[in-house]
């Protein structure tokens, strides 16, 4: 299983993800912001603190987190990898 190396968030509630085996590809997560844990992030300003936590996961100081795997996935199956 892949995992995050890095991540930088983008407008528009997006992120470039980076993994390990050098795939890098951007991804919307803004259908993810209904969630209760997700909520914070509706603020750019909390949007923008994404960080790559221990377990090579995408993961904010709020508690919330994606799981690398998911990420990876949707990243793969578009037409395009940047």
């Amino acid at each position: 299983m892949e995992r995050v190396t890095k991540v930088e968030a983008l407008p528009d509630w997006c992120l470039r993800v980076h993994f390990t085996d050098g795939t890098v590809g951007v991804v919307s997560v803004k259908h993810f912001l209904d969630g209760p844990v997700f909520q914070p992030l509706k603020d750019p300003a909390e949007f923008a603190r994404v960080y790559v936590d221990e377990f090579g996961a995408v993961a904010w100081p709020c508690e919330a987190d994606l799981a690398p795997d998911a990420l990876y996935e949707d990243i793969r199956a578009q037409t395009t990898v940047v």
